[in-house]
């Protein structure tokens, strides 16, 4: 299991840790179906528990204070790997900039294996698109009815070079 510490404030750390439990699922899907974009978008508990199956993914859950504030789900695998399919803050935790370390523990997780990390926000989700550009992602393009007929999601890329010639630093790590 990976597990990384964050300072958050001066007197406040952040855990970061992977997991595979199927009951950090379960919480993880219930904050996703009791905030925005999913509530905007109509999904509920049970189409949110959906995101965490499949190959390929790796999900971890945030801590603070020893509290599950948040997660990600990351695609680690195929030509848009480093694409994080899901981040979510509990709206309780906001502001505190947990976001933000989030998305730099997954940063740092992707550029082991990709140079391109990659993320899709509703159009309606201002304060996340807000985040991610502030955050140095750029707009790739444009989904229309992607995820639902009549909301558009926005294809945000950050990268650090092109994929080709990109040494996959897991291979070097397990040698």
């Amino acid at each position: 299991m990976i597990k990384k510490e964050y300072p958050a404030s001066t007197d406040v750390k952040v855990l970061i840790r992977q997991t595979t439990d199927s009951n950090d699922f379960e919480i993880c899907a219930q904050m996703m179906s009791e905030t925005d974009p999913w509530i905007t978008l109509e999904m509920d508990y049970e189409q949110c528990l959906e995101a965490f199956e499949g190959e390929c993914k790796e999900i971890y859950i945030i801590e603070y204070e020893h509290i599950k504030s948040g997660f990600v789900i990351l695609q680690t695998a195929g030509t848009f790997s480093g694409y994080i399919q899901t981040i979510c803050i509990d709206k309780a935790f906001r502001g505190k900039g947990l976001g933000r370390i989030l998305l730099r523990y997954t940063e740092e997780r992707v550029l082991k294996f990709s140079p391109n990390l990659f993320i899709c926000v509703s159009s309606f989700n201002k304060r996340a698109a807000k985040l991610y550009y502030d955050y140095g992602f750029k707009l790739i393009g444009e989904l229309e009815n992607f995820v639902k007929q009549g909301f558009t999601e926005l294809l945000l890329r950050k990268t650090v070079g092109p994929r080709v010639g990109y040494i996959d630093k897991r291979v070097i790590e397990n040698s």
